[in-house]
Formats: C-alpha cells, structure tokens, sequence
C-alpha cells in the first residue's frame, strides 16, 4: 500500500508521491515521484527472478523433453517471457491478487510452459529430419548430409571378415553425430547401386536382419557410447534394382549430437573425434578438436563461470 503525503512548496522527496495542491483549491497537480527503492533490494529481486525463470524453465524442459532439445540458456529466456505475460493474465482476473498468490503462480508457470512449448514445438518442426526414401537418396548421390558403404564387415578386395570396415562405419557414424547429422547408407556402392547386405550376413551365425540390427548397435554402442549408439536410428529397407529381386540395405539416419561424440576403436586406445568435411570424414587433432568443440557447443553461462571459478582455485593451489 502506497501513502500519499501532500506537501506546499517542498521539493519531491524519495520514497513518497509529492502533491501540490493551489491555494483557491481548484486544481490538483501532482508533481514528480520517486520510489526509494534500496540497491541491495534492486539485486535480490533480480536474483530472485532469474531462480524463478531457472526453475519454470527446468520444469518446462523436462515436461517437453521428448518432443523437442532445448538448451536451459534458452528456457530461462523463454520463462521470463512467458512469466511477464502470465502476470499480465494474473491480473487481468483479479487486479487485487498478490504476487506470490497460488493463483497467481499457477497462472505464471502454465504460461511460461506453453510459451516454451510454442517455442519447441517450432524447434522440433526444424528439428525433425524429413524422411526420404531410400531411393531418392541413391539417386542424389553422397553428399556432406549422404554416406555409401558397400559393406559393414566384409572388405570386398579379400572377401573376408576385417574389422577395419567395421571402424569405418562407427567413424562415419560419429562424424555425422559431431557435424549437422546426416544418413550412412550400408549395402550400397559408391555410385548409389543397390549390392544388398548378403555378404554381411554370412558373417553372422544367425544371417538375418535382426541379427545384424543387433550386431551394428552393439558395434555402435561399444565404439561410439550408450547414448549416441541411442541416438542412431537404425532400419533395414529393401531396395529395386533393374536386373533381379529387391535387395536389403541398412539405412543409419544420424541426427545431430547435443555433445561431443568420440570414438575408442579398443578398451586400452585413446580417443578420436571425427567430423565431416564435405563429401570426406576426416579425425581432427587434439587442438583442432578442442577448438571444435568450443564453437560447436559453446557453455553456457553458468558452466563457462563454473569452469573459469575451478580453474582458477586449481591456479591458486598450484601455486
């Protein structure tokens, strides 16, 4: 509640509203007003209302999390966005409600969610990659976004089993992950013409597709981590061709990694980090990686702090 002190010809002081009221008391002038509002208040409210945008924010990335990615920096924005409109709606109900009512906070928090899920619903629409077929995707050619692989186990210059292609594929596969996504094709040469996965087959005691659905994710899995191995859609498609029956190939549909994704080609080796570069995969050095990374998934403002504040106490002790 504000308190109104009328005053005659004193100057405006702050913390009151200043009234100058004319002598025949025909008219009312109200004159410049201050609110005296101290500066550690000023600071706790922001620090207040950041925590508040913090938390709706969390809440509605978690409640969201499967339809959409989206980073805290971003929700937190959103939040208070949302949050400045649910107050606006708040008291449009009821103009006597206070601040930290139930109602009033309900109000904030659903708007803040459905403003965040109107932000991720257009993400995700951007997000989502479209499903082509198959066949359009030979036709195209490779691309930076297309790989073709005649086998994933096979080396075709011997006929045998080599482990080698088997890195090969968990190398295109991290490179898509680390880059802007992209599709591996496996079964296919490198003109786009369907050759089919029989050779791979022949590797396995089962020579099925479900077999070697399992065998490439636990490929994946071993070389790359459970959760870009997660990533990875898998799915075997089969294929025309001009001169005989369909033919199966193995499509690797990568979306783009939310982290830094490396790769172990063994238990005791160390690891490599992979990306596209055009038509290629190329590994990158230790400082071209970091370098990478840094501008690929840039920290947020509260890790950047956090890892400024860490290094500086392991300076402090060093020292």
């Amino acid at each position: 509640m504000v308190v109104l002190v009328a005053t005659r010809g004193q100057p405006p002081t702050a913390g009151r509203h200043t009234i100058r009221v004319r002598e025949d008391g025909s008219h009312v002038d109200v004159g410049n007003y201050e609110f005296g509002v101290p500066v550690w208040a000023t600071a706790a409210a922001l620090v207040v209302i950041l925590l508040i945008a913090l938390l709706f924010g969390a809440v509605s990335r978690w409640l969201l999390r499967r339809y959409a990615r989206l980073d805290i920096t971003t929700c937190i924005v959103l939040s208070i966005l949302g949050s400045a409109v649910g107050l606006f709606v708040a008291g449009a109900i009821d103009r006597e409600l206070r601040l930290w009512s139930v109602l009033t906070v309900a109000v904030t928090l659903v708007s803040s969610i459905i403003t965040i899920a109107i932000y991720g619903a257009v993400a995700a629409r951007f997000q989502r990659q479209q499903h082509v077929p198959v066949s359009a995707l030979l036709a195209a050619g490779e691309s930076d976004r297309v790989e073709f692989k005649s086998t994933a186990r096979v080396n075709m210059r011997t006929g045998e089993k080599d482990s080698r292609m088997e890195q090969v594929i968990a190398k295109t596969v991290s490179a898509f992950l680390n880059a802007s996504g992209g599709t591996l094709i496996v079964g296919v040469d490198d003109d786009g013409t369907p050759l089919g996965l029989d050779r791979d087959y022949a590797t396995l005691k089962v020579p099925d597709a479900d077999r070697f659905e399992l065998w490439l994710r636990d490929l994946l899995t071993t070389s790359l981590g459970a959760n870009a191995a997660a990533a990875v859609g898998v799915a075997i498609e089969d294929v025309e061709v001009d001169d005989g029956p369909a033919r199966p190939v193995c499509r690797l549909t990568c979306a783009p990694s939310p982290r830094p994704v490396y790769l172990r080609t063994g238990k005791s080796s160390a690891p490599e980090f992979w990306v596209r570069s055009g038509n290629s995969t190329r590994q990158l050095t230790v400082d071209q990686a970091a370098d990478y990374v840094m501008n690929r998934w840039p920290l947020g403002a509260g890790a950047a702090a956090a890892a400024q504040f860490r290094a500086a106490v392991r300076f402090s002790v060093e020292r």
